[in-house]
């Protein structure tokens, strides 16, 4: 659009071309195109043509036109934020995310996938779950070294060169002797101390005594536990230490005695792990927050357009007529007030740019108002209060229904 030619004032009709508008965003709508030159004739007529000159052209009157759509989606899309960001918490954004994968237009239902990644997320951490791969490495113990380089021991494990990557230690695993081995036959008695028990009963000279007891499994499983526990407690026979690169081992290593004098009293220690650079990429916790790249995070990102025209409304366009001839009763003020008047032949020509300036801004504020009330209606939170009240009042009538009263 060439603004460098000078063109008279409004001429009473237009023809809208693409590229007419400032930004160009509802160019392309055919309804929005026809609309344009009606409602540049409509607010040129309501502002005193043809009786009095109007000192816009037709750019003035698209220009106001645009920007009340632009308003009007602004203002329906924030309620639809407010409605609709908790459930889209956490979706993966792209390039064309405002585009070919916009909100606009779409019903969005709830839905638990912001919290479905949280609980991966810290499930990563609990061990229960979660989207980053644990890694296994292996360290070969020597008998009389204490200390070991974790760095060293996963490098050898895993073929790679650690360089700058940092890891974070999972699990330290080693080799006791598992719980069960160490568990007398439970269907025998021996060693369960119920043996005087049985010998009451005149069993235990019955060998063995699996005819007359039976165990429950949850003993077996709770004399498990309280083997593994004493191990944990009273011997503490295995236990480490991480510092830095270092992991630092107690009792330390040495050859076996006796029949096992040629073994290693632990000869391997295995480190689950997992790697930073996952937890950068996927999802990292720092405290209690989960740090997701990607995604939608708040009201700047998630991805909403401006509405298309041709399917708003006719309450919306009204809505939008109004704020546009607004908009240029302001424009058309600011035209005005360049020259509060303007001589003529024994006298001059006061202009009412101050008035018009006034006018447009105080309709614009009012109709700002009135659509936030509107729209404020509208959100999940208020319907779910009207519906709930609705349900309340139903209720009411229907307890003053008279009840039939049968005679049996």
């Amino acid at each position: 659009m060439d603004y460098s030619v000078q063109k008279p004032i409004w001429p009473g009709s237009s023809s809208f071309t693409s590229g007419s508008t400032p930004f160009g965003f509802f160019d392309a709508d055919a309804v929005f195109r026809s609309h344009a030159d009606k409602f540049a004739k409509m607010a040129a007529q309501t502002l005193g043509y043809p009786i009095m000159d109007v000192e816009m052209q037709a750019v003035n009157f698209y220009t106001a036109f645009e920007a009340a759509v632009v308003e009007y989606s602004n203002q329906v899309n924030q309620v639809n934020i407010v409605n609709n960001l908790f459930s889209t918490l956490g979706i993966q954004t792209g390039s064309d995310f405002l585009t070919n994968n916009s909100f606009t237009d779409a019903l969005i239902g709830n839905s638990f996938g912001y919290i479905t990644k949280l609980s991966k997320t810290y499930g990563t951490e609990a061990d229960s779950g979660g989207n980053i791969k644990w890694l296994k490495a292996e360290v070969d113990v020597v008998p009389g070294q204490q200390t070991y380089s974790l760095r060293t021991a996963i490098s050898k494990s895993l073929g790679i060169v650690l360089t700058t990557s940092s890891v974070e230690v999972k699990r330290v695993l080693h080799n006791p002797p598992p719980a069960i081995v160490r568990y007398f036959d439970p269907f025998v008695g021996t060693g369960l101390g119920s043996q005087q028990l049985m010998d009451s009963f005149n069993f235990g000279g019955f060998s063995p005594s699996i005819s007359f007891m039976m165990m429950p499994i949850h003993a077996d499983l709770l004399r498990l536990q309280a083997i593994e526990f004493n191990d944990m407690v009273r011997k503490s026979h295995y236990t480490f230490e991480i510092h830095g690169d270092d992991i630092k081992f107690w009792p330390v290593p040495t050859a076996g005695t006796g029949s096992s004098a040629s073994s290693i009293f632990y000869n391997k220690v295995w480190i689950e792990f997992i790697l930073d650079e996952s937890k950068t990429n996927e999802a990292a916790l720092f405290g209690n927050t989960a740090l997701m790249r990607g995604v939608i995070t708040d009201a700047s990102n998630i991805p909403y357009t401006y509405q298309t025209y041709s399917r708003v409304n006719d309450m919306g366009r009204a809505w939008i007529f109004r704020y546009a001839l607004a908009l240029a009763k302001e424009m058309l003020g600011y035209i005005r007030n360049k020259y509060s008047s303007v001589p003529i032949p024994n006298g001059e020509v006061t202009l009412n740019g101050a008035d018009l300036t006034s006018q447009g801004q105080t309709e614009k504020e009012a109709l700002i108002t009135q659509l936030r009330e509107f729209l404020e209606k509208m959100t999940r939170e208020s319907m779910i209060t009207r519906q709930n009240a609705e349900a309340t009042q139903m209720m009411e009538i229907y307890a003053k229904v008279p009840l039939k009263i049968y005679v049996g």
